[in-house]
This record gives C-alpha cells, sequence and structure tokens, in this order.
C-alpha cells in the first residue's frame, strides 16, 4: 500500500463487552509502517500494548485515543489495555482486526480545493463589487 491518510473498519472482541472502539478507524501508513488512532467508548484507559509495544493515550479528555502501530491488516491481533474504570486499574485482553476490504483514501484534497475555489470565488466577486461602487462614483 503506499503511504497516506485512510479510513478501515477495525472490530474488537473480549473483554466485558462494555467498552467499545470507534470504527472506522482512522489509518496512517507511512514508509509502509500503519499506524492506527484507536478512540475508545470511555476515557478510562491509560495504557495499550499491541504487539509487544507499549502505548499511552494522546488524549483522555473526552475518549481515551491512542496512536498504535498496525502489524497487520485481515489478522487478528491481541491486545492488552488497562482500565482504571473499576475500583483498581485492571488489565484485559482484547482483540482487534482491521479489514482491508473497507480501506479508503482520505480525499482531503478534493475538500481543501472546494474550500480554496471558494475562497477565490468570494475575492473575485468583492473585488468586482468595489469597482464597480467605485466606478458608480466617478
Amino acid at each position: 500500500m503506499k503511504d497516506g491518510s485512510y479510513t478501515i473498519e477495525v472490530t474488537m472482541t473480549g473483554g466485558t463487552g462494555r467498552s467499545q472502539i470507534k470504527s472506522p478507524a482512522e489509518l496512517e501508513i507511512e514508509n509502509g509502517i500503519m499506524t492506527a488512532e484507536i478512540v475508545w467508548s470511555s476515557n478510562s484507559y491509560d495504557y495499550m500494548e499491541v504487539d509487544g509495544k507499549e502505548y499511552y493515550p494522546i488524549s483522555s479528555e473526552e475518549y481515551s485515543t491512542f496512536l498504535v502501530e498496525v502489524p497487520a491488516l485481515d489478522t487478528d491481533i491481541p491486545i492488552l489495555a488497562e482500565t482504571l474504570a473499576m475500583s483498581e486499574p485492571h488489565l484485559i485482553e482484547y482483540t482487534l482486526n482491521f479489514n482491508s476490504e473497507t480501506l479508503k483514501e482520505n480525499d482531503t484534497f478534493p475538500l481543501s480545493a472546494a474550500v480554496v475555489g471558494a475562497v477565490i470565488a468570494v475575492g473575485i466577486i468583492a473585488v468586482l463589487f468595489i469597482k464597480r461602487k467605485k466606478n458608480k462614483r466617478d
């Protein structure tokens, strides 16, 4: 896969079934390394372990959010996640699976191009309006 920004459906199993993660997830590919943004349904997660690597949240204001390296798509990936939601911290086992058939490239350029085009059009209309008004005064 080429470097870029994508979305991908991710399923999670395990745990008590009360926690969820946001799907589709944001996925970045850079130099062949895949990194996913995992957003939990609560802000009580303070640690994740994926493929033997430790991760800490990049945000925990509304939801615990992690950037984790994805070792493979279409494979069950065992993870550990520590939650503080119970009376004491608990390390819970989950499995993530990123579905390659749902991989979609983010279309940020067309939106940006549309915004730039709209700003240019408004600028041209404003210049024409000012010139017209100035010509009427003269």
